[in-house]
């Protein structure tokens, strides 16, 4: 079993090794996967750390639809529950992961993007899976999708969504890049109880009085695992306080308007961003993942030029975060968008923000990376 750490330790660590880290830091103590690149590490890190960790156990399964189907029921059973992909892989874990929007399981899920669709440009950076991550399972169902742009996020966030997935009981999609995921750099591992760990709450209700999809103040239930005397009725069928299957209009709606509150009225502590130099900005430049840090050099090297540019780099994708967009599009005269893809999230910053500001995008899907050189002519041409 790893022993707690009493003193920071630091690592030349890449992405998804961070990954790793941040998972065990956050008590996750279940991973089933399948590997496929360039999110292979991610499993092969877990194969080695989590069976040393107590109670950990390691499944390597025959495909990714079963991997999903492996940390719904784990997390079910108590287990904070983790698996990790790639595009194709992504695609296949669709089904169940509705089944855990459904059934309200708290798991999160790292897809290293790569190019697309089918089985694309692997090993090849991309950021094709945006809108997939929001809407890649069907029905209306709110959900979390996280991003890192470097090394040290990867472990912060990873850290951050078992914290959502267990103070809010909802599926967590945490979406990083090759270029991010492959980037080695130094990160600290902080002492043991450093972190914040958000564990899923439990009842304080006796069995008989136990309700598995009560609604409460925050919208979310307390979840006992299966098995510890607590009776549970699971299903992806639309469901009533106790879990058995309804069409009754007022039970539905009961439901679908709850795991949306849930969600909804915490948009201020969900919605993350990182601000750089956007005080006094008059061209606004949003990013995510790898393409932020691109996009930083650019910024601070249209400053020397005498631009008043600033960036915008999001970490919180969905709940999309418009405060923060909204915000930066009053006071700027152009806002430009790079992303490896079409234009997913542009879309959503234009959605926002054409009605104040210009909206410009730089897209590329060539399995290439966007440079500072790109983005910095953006800014200075008119």
């Amino acid at each position: 079993m790893t022993a707690p750490q009493d003193t920071q330790r630091s690592l030349f660590a890449l992405g998804n090794e961070a990954v790793v880290e941040g998972a065990l830091i956050a008590g996750c103590s279940f991973y089933a996967g399948y590997p496929i690149t360039p999110s292979s590490e991610i499993m092969e890190c877990m194969a080695s750390r989590i069976p040393a960790t107590r109670d950990g156990v390691f499944i390597q399964m025959e495909d990714e639809i079963a991997s999903m189907g492996a940390i719904v029921g784990a997390s079910l059973a108590g287990r904070k529950a983790m698996t990790a992909t790639s595009g194709p892989g992504f695609s296949l874990m669709q089904e169940n992961l509705g089944l855990a929007c459904m059934a309200e399981t708290p798991l999160v899920v790292v897809n290293v993007m790569r190019g697309g669709p089918s089985t694309g440009l692997p090993t090849c950076p991309a950021q094709g899976d945006v809108q997939q991550a929001r809407w890649g399972t069907h029905g209306d169902h709110p959900i979390i999708v996280l991003s890192a742009s470097d090394v040290p996020e990867c472990l912060e966030m990873t850290v951050t969504a078992f914290n959502f997935a267990e103070k809010y009981r909802t599926p967590v999609i945490l979406l990083l890049d090759e270029i991010t995921a492959h980037t080695r750099e130094r990160i600290d591992i902080p002492p043991t109880g450093s972190f914040q760990i958000f564990n899923r709450g439990l009842p304080s209700m006796p069995p008989e009085w136990y309700k598995p999809y009560e609604d409460t103040m925050r919208g979310v239930s307390p979840m006992p695992p299966i098995g510890s005397g607590y009776r549970q009725h699971v299903t992806g069928l639309t469901h009533d306080l106790m879990g058995f299957p309804t069409q009754k209009p007022a039970e539905v709606n009961a439901l679908m308007e709850r795991l949306f509150r849930k969600i909804d009225q915490f948009f201020p502590d969900i919605m993350l961003v990182d601000e750089h130099r956007t005080e006094d900005a008059e061209i606004g430049v949003i990013a995510y993942g790898s393409v932020a840090r691109a996009a930083k050099l650019a910024v601070d090297q249209a400053r020397e030029q005498g631009y008043k540019a600033g960036l915008l780099t999001l970490k919180t994708l969905f709940p999309f975060p418009k405060p923060h967009v909204d915000k930066l599009a009053r006071r700027c005269s152009k806002l430009i968008v790079p992303e490896m893809n079409m234009g997913q999230m542009s879309r959503e910053v234009k959605r926002v923000a054409s009605c104040q500001t210009s909206v410009r995008t730089i897209n590329r899907v060539d399995g290439q990376i966007i440079t500072p050189s790109q983005i910095q002519k953006a800014i200075t041409q008119g």
